[in-house]
C-alpha cells in the first residue's frame, strides 16, 4: 500500500496492508477519535466541509496523526483506514471514489435509489438529518462533509438495503471466493456485542451480516439472514433515532432464530 501512497501520510507503518485497513487493525491514528470523549453533534471536520468532495481532499485531516498500535496488534473500529481505503481506489482507478462505488457496486445491484449526493443539493425526497438545539432542531449540512467518503455518508432506503444483501450474497458485487472471505469472523467486540469480518458486521452468534452506523443526525442499522432471505432495516434522520427501533428488532430477530 505505501507505494501507492508514496510521500503521503508517512505516519501510516508501511506494513499496513488492505485487510488491516478492512479489519479495522491496522493501527493507524484516526481523524475521529472516538476515544476523545466528545459529543455527536460537536463540529469535528478540521476543513470546510464543501471541500470534502473526493477522497484526496481529506489528505489534510488524516495526516500528522500518529500510528496507535503495530498493523494486525489489535481491532480498533477506525474511520480514518476506510478513508485511506478510498484514497488507494482513487489512485488506482483513476477515478473518484463515488464513481467506482456506482460502477462495482449500485448499478450491478441494481441499487437506483443510493447514491452518494452532496448534502447542499439534495432533491425533495431525500430526508434531512437533524439535531436537538435548544428545544428546536436544525439540519447536519455544516457537521458533515459535503460527500460522503469511504467511511460512510451514501443516502440509501430500506429497499435499496435489501437489494444490496441479495446482491452481495448471490455474487453480483464480489465473487464466491471474496464474499467468504468478507464474512469469516476475525474479531469479537465483546462491548458490541459481535464480530467482524472485512467490511461487515456479523451477530454474535448467529450468521446473520449487520451493518450500522450514526453521526450528527443520522443513524441505521441493517441486518439480514441469508439462509431466510430477510432483512431487518431502520434508518433514522436523527443520531439516536434508529436505536430503540434497532433493539427490538434484534429481540424478534433472535426469537425466530431461537437464540
Amino acid at each position: 500500500m505505501r507505494s501507492v501512497l508514496g510521500s503521503d501520510l508517512p505516519l501510516i507503518d508501511d506494513g499496513v496492508t488492505i485487510e488491516h485497513l478492512l479489519s479495522h487493525t491496522s493501527g493507524i491514528g484516526d481523524y475521529i477519535d472516538e476515544s476523545a470523549g466528545g459529543e455527536i453533534d460537536d463540529y469535528i471536520m478540521t476543513l470546510p466541509v464543501h471541500t470534502l468532495t473526493t477522497a484526496e481532499a481529506f489528505l489534510p485531516m488524516l495526516d500528522g496523526r500518529e500510528q496507535v498500535s503495530a498493523p494486525g496488534e489489535r481491532f480498533a473500529y477506525n474511520n480514518s483506514g476506510y478513508v485511506v481505503l478510498a484514497v488507494v481506489i482513487e489512485r488506482m482507478t483513476g477515478e473518484t471514489f463515488h464513481d467506482v462505488v456506482r460502477r462495482l457496486v449500485l448499478d450491478p445491484a441494481g441499487l437506483s435509489l443510493t447514491d452518494y449526493d452532496r448534502s447542499d443539493d439534495l432533491t425533495g425526497d431525500v430526508a434531512l438529518g437533524y439535531l436537538d438545539e435548544d428545544g428546536g432542531h436544525r439540519t447536519n449540512v455544516l457537521h458533515l462533509p459535503v460527500l460522503g467518503n469511504g467511511d460512510g455518508g451514501a443516502y440509501t432506503t430500506a429497499g435499496d438495503l435489501h437489494r444490496f444483501w441479495r446482491a452481495l450474497v448471490r455474487g453480483d458485487i464480489v465473487s464466491p471466493e471474496t464474499y467468504r472471505l468478507l464474512v469469516a469472523p476475525r474479531h469479537h467486540d465483546e462491548d458490541e456485542g459481535k464480530r467482524f469480518g472485512l467490511a461487515v458486521w456479523l451477530h454474535e452468534v448467529a450468521d446473520v451480516l449487520v451493518l450500522e452506523g450514526y453521526d450528527a443526525g443520522v443513524s441505521f442499522v441493517s441486518s439480514h439472514d441469508p439462509a431466510a432471505d430477510a432483512t431487518y432495516t431502520v434508518i433514522a434522520n436523527s443520531s439516536e433515532g434508529a436505536w430503540p427501533v434497532a433493539r427490538a428488532m434484534r429481540g424478534v430477530l433472535e426469537a425466530r432464530l431461537g437464540i
